[in-house]
């Protein structure tokens, strides 16, 4: 070191930028760019031709850029697989494949505290946020009808831009992909866990099948104590009819979950597609179960 060099000039051997740097530099090459009405957006490349990102930005066909070996990026076109606005994600597939599929990782070890990486390419160039992690919670079903395995929540906002782009820990694997749509002023990430589930879905039916009833119903207080759903009307064709249910039935559990007014009766309902199920019901002051078949649609 020269008399003029001060030691902080110096890089450490235990600095962590290199480590950070490492880590986004790690999955760069598998973020991809999503044009928008507005700027631009970002999205994962999930396997060699399939590229995962915000359902709620993404149009039904994209030109979607993909970072090159030598830094150039390329125009490819994509056209949609399918979408869950339950869980805000869209499946593309695109054109030529090659893609370079993103490490990933499942929620096991990680904890409030750790910190992680948000990571977007909404121009050319890769972008970072560091962050710290903020809650990793448990199953949640979100307003949309969808399901999260868990749910990963950081301790600030996302930039704009990047919803779609993923979460990366310091090793650069991947924890999620942001989303800011799903809960009303919450930035989640959808983990890795329901991005496969969703994503096998998509492949095989092009949509996530979600259970149907064919009912209308409103809350209403069930005599006796508690409350359930008060069946209004009865599609002619649906299940509930083929099974019997009338107007003035009141819902109050299925399978044993209780239904304590519509809300909770889309949730209930939104994995049982396609089951058989005994739904508890009061008809008449009596209490009555009724085995239904679910129907489905997305």
């Amino acid at each position: 070191m020269s008399e003029t060099q001060s030691a902080s000039s110096v890089p450490s051997a235990l600095d962590p930028s290199a480590l950070f740097a490492a880590a986004v530099a790690r999955v760069a090459p598998s973020v991809v760019r999503i044009p928008r009405r507005r700027g631009g957006g970002s999205g994962l490349a999930w396997a060699e031709d399939l590229v995962i990102t915000s359902s709620f930005h993404a149009a039904d066909e994209l030109v979607i850029g993909v970072p090159g070996l030598d830094g150039a990026m390329a125009e490819r076109p994509a056209v949609l697989v399918g979408r869950d606005p339950g869980t805000d994600l869209a499946l593309f597939r695109v054109e030529g494949g090659g893609l370079t599929a993103a490490p990933t990782r499942g929620l096991d070890g990680l904890a409030a505290g750790h910190l992680a990486f948000a990571v977007a390419r909404p121009g050319r160039a890769i972008r970072a946020s560091l962050r710290a992690v903020g809650v990793v919670g448990p199953e949640v079903r979100t307003p949309a009808g969808g399901r999260l395995d868990r749910y990963v929540e950081t301790d600030r906002s996302l930039p704009r831009g990047f919803a779609g782009g993923p979460l990366v820990d310091l090793r650069g694997e991947v924890i999620g992909m942001n989303t800011r749509t799903l809960l009303a002023r919450v930035d989640l990430a959808v983990p890795v866990a329901t991005i496969q589930r969703v994503v096998d879905a998509l492949l095989a039916h092009g949509r996530v099948p979600r259970g149907y009833l064919g009912v209308g119903v409103y809350p209403v207080e069930v005599p006796g104590g508690g409350r359930g759903a008060l069946v209004a009307s009865v599609d002619e064709n649906g299940p509930a009819a083929a099974a019997g249910l009338v107007v003035g039935d009141i819902v109050v559990a299925i399978d044993g979950d209780a239904v304590r007014g519509p809300d909770e009766l889309r949730l209930v309902l939104a994995d049982r597609a396609g089951a058989t199920v005994v739904v508890a019901l009061v008809r008449a002051g009596a209490r009555a179960d009724v085995s239904v078949t679910i129907g489905t649609r997305s």
